[in-house]
């Protein structure tokens, strides 16, 4: 039986940036009903050697939006990695989510076999099939770092679960 590359991914990820961004919602109302300043959350880590609840946030749309462009053949969106507060990083979200929504499955479907080669910043190079990249790059990083923007937000004392984790499936 053949998966379609386009809903293991597109819906998939727009399913739970939706709720990343839902948790964001949270995450301020808890700031302001605590009387704690929102950067407080978006500096908080749960180890010192692990990215901020920022660079989380960001991380999971940049894992989205470079396998949609990757797989698509599409141009990769640059953001500029300059949020630094609570309703700029809900911008990055809902314009990640816009670019995935832009794609079609006519151009992610059949991408399984596609060669696909990426630079990363320290140079080195890795090449990957469309189906590698996504099944065994692109989904596991998305969700650690959601997952761990979950966790941040937790440890810090904002009221979720599972289904806040979760939200609720995109039909596309």
């Amino acid at each position: 039986m053949t998966m379609s590359m386009y809903k293991a991914s597109v819906p998939i990820f727009v399913q739970f940036l939706t709720s990343l961004s839902a948790v964001l919602d949270k995450a301020a109302a808890f700031a302001e009903a605590k009387k704690v300043d929102p950067s407080v959350l978006l500096d908080s880590r749960l180890a010192p050697d692990m990215f901020p609840l920022v660079r989380q946030v960001r991380a999971a749309t940049d894992h989205a939006i470079n396998a949609g462009a990757r797989l698509s053949g599409s141009e990769v969106p640059s953001f500029g990695n300059n949020e630094t507060t609570i309703p700029e990083l809900k911008q990055r979200i809902a314009r990640a989510i816009d670019f995935l929504r832009s794609l079609k499955p006519d151009q992610i479907d059949g991408s399984e076999g596609k060669e696909i080669k990426i630079t990363f910043p320290s140079g080195q190079v890795r090449e990957f099939t469309g189906q590698s990249l996504l099944l065994n790059n692109s989904l596991p990083n998305f969700y650690f770092h959601c997952t761990t923007a979950y966790d941040i937000l937790r440890h810090c004392g904002v009221e979720l679960g599972k289904r806040d984790f979760m939200g609720t499936p995109v039909q596309m």
